[in-house]
């Protein structure tokens, strides 16, 4: 019974994530973007890099309805699609 007696000698301190942690679309407002963006992944087998646009989309939703920090988009790995630049290819 070692467990008893450790209980006092170290205490959790839980932390917030870095990132991930928004909150949910509870009203919809994004729900199209969402659902572009999933039938683009189940069309395309769901290979991401070809959905890069409808993810851009959906997360640019996100951030104008303050349902996540604002971010530069070049730093969500967009910086190729701003601008109406064509994608790079991998």
């Amino acid at each position: 019974m070692s467990t008893a007696m450790n209980f006092g000698s170290k205490s959790f301190q839980p932390r917030p994530p870095e990132k991930g942690s928004f909150p949910l679309d509870h009203f919809g407002e994004c729900k199209s973007f969402k659902e572009k963006f999933m039938k683009c992944l189940r069309d395309n087998k769901f290979e991401n890099a070809l959905c890069r646009k409808e993810s851009k989309a959906y997360l640019e939703c996100r951030m104008e309805r303050q349902l996540m920090a604002q971010e530069p988009l070049e730093k969500l790995g967009f910086g190729d699609l701003i601008g109406g630049k064509p994608e790079a290819k991998t």
